[in-house]
């Protein structure tokens, strides 16, 4: 069995009561007389027990109240020492304060018992107004210092409530920014990837036609598209970066895609698409009112332009029909592309595309289907279709009716 070892500062405290207490003993000053031990050293032993139970003060604090508690009840029974009643004082408060959560509740309440019952008990004993100067030394003696310990823990486990709150409030707050971090990430990605890719791939179907094709007109015609796209794909990195550097107050707002700009996509799509026997028709029959929210046709943008760069890619030779409609209470966007074995060259996909158009319908809780279908004429083509659901809400439906 090991033996707790005491705390440096309640060793000093305890060999602090014990020489005060011996050197009021050696000058004959004591806090009674006349008691049932009269001899001079009989109030050096509650003396030195009250030292021993004060350097445990805080390695066994209900150890040593109940070793002071018996000293200082044999102490009344001596000529009585002034330190030892000092020191039971400490013990009592370091109970309270370093004690277990349950003590720290009942010693206050047992110190106010045995405060009232010791003043009950010397009025009937004596009968007379000193019983009561006897119930104030006994609540001094005890019951204060209950309470101030009570009230010291109260304030240690406030403080330490609100140093885990903060700590609590500092880790959200990490947890929010990288959470903050990865979905900007996530939307700088999409993007980039909405805004570049078409360019690209135009490029990269291009020349690859350039390379493989010795035909003087049919390579100026693919360089000149090469340009072209390389030219837009350069501006919108301009503005994709000028967005990402200058963003204070004074940044003047940036155009943001719409379906305004569907025709502009529709024709350039059909001028890169041109050489791969792809004929692209545009069919928006939204009803005529205001503008729908900008989250909504930013969306609907990117996804009809992610579908049309996939179609550049990988569609086979025939139409690719893009298709707007207004449902209750949404935006239905379909973009049919023929699915088969294509002449020519073709340029290599990475799936982030889909990835990105299934995140921006997610955003707005709406759905999104792509894959293959049957075709609308007779045989066994197949189409690929990429069909999305955006919801406009309400309110938006009712100021268009």
């Amino acid at each position: 069995m090991t033996l707790p070892r005491p705390h440096r500062v309640d060793l000093l405290i305890a060999l602090a009561g014990l020489a005060t207490g011996v050197l009021l003993w050696s000058f004959g000053l004591y806090t009674t007389g006349g008691r049932l031990f009269d001899e001079r050293w009989a109030a050096l032993v509650p003396l030195a027990v009250m030292a021993g139970a004060e350097a445990l003060r805080r390695v066994a604090p209900q150890t040593a109240l109940a070793v002071g508690t018996l000293a200082i009840v044999a102490d009344q029974f001596t000529n009585g020492n002034l330190a030892t009643v000092l020191m039971f004082t400490d013990i009592v408060y370091a109970a309270v304060v370093y004690g277990t959560p349950g003590q720290a509740r009942r010693i206050p309440y047992t110190t106010a018992l045995v405060t009232v019952g010791t003043t009950v008990a010397f009025l009937v004993w004596w009968q007379n107004a000193f019983a009561l100067l006897v119930g104030v030394i006994t609540g001094i003696v005890s019951f204060l210092p209950a309470v101030t310990g009570s009230i010291v823990r109260n304030h240690r486990e406030a403080a330490e409530s609100a140093r885990l709150r903060a700590e609590q409030t500092a880790l959200l707050a990490e947890i929010d920014r990288a959470q903050a971090v990865v979905a900007e990430r996530a939307r700088m990605a999409r993007e980039l990837h909405d805004m570049v890719a078409n360019h690209l791939s135009a490029i990269a179907i291009h020349s690859t036609a350039a390379l493989s094709l010795d035909d003087p007109g049919t390579t100026r015609q693919a360089l000149t598209v090469i340009r072209e796209n390389s030219v837009a794909g350069l501006a919108e990195m301009r503005r994709l970066i000028g967005l990402l550097r200058e963003s204070g107050a004074e940044t003047e707002p940036a155009a943001t895609a719409s379906l305004a700009g569907l025709d502009a996509l529709v024709e350039q799509a059909r001028t890169n698409g041109a050489a791969s026997g792809l004929r692209f028709t545009l069919d928006d029959a939204r009803r005529e009112g205001p503008g729908l929210p900008a989250p909504v046709e930013l969306a609907a943008y990117r996804i009809v332009q992610e579908s049309l760069t996939n179609a550049l890619k990988h569609a086979a030779p025939g139409e690719v029909r893009v298709a707007l409609a207004h449902e209750e209470g949404a935006l239905r966007v379909t973009v049919t592309s023929p699915y088969g074995q294509r002449p020519g060259p073709r340029a290599p996909g990475s799936g982030a595309g889909l990835v990105g158009m299934r995140e921006r319908v997610a955003l707005l809780e709406g759905s999104l289907e792509a894959g293959l279908e049957a075709g609308d004429g007779d045989g066994d083509a197949k189409v690929w279709r990429v069909r999305a659901v955006l919801p406009v809400g309400a309110s938006e439906e009712e100021e268009r009716a």
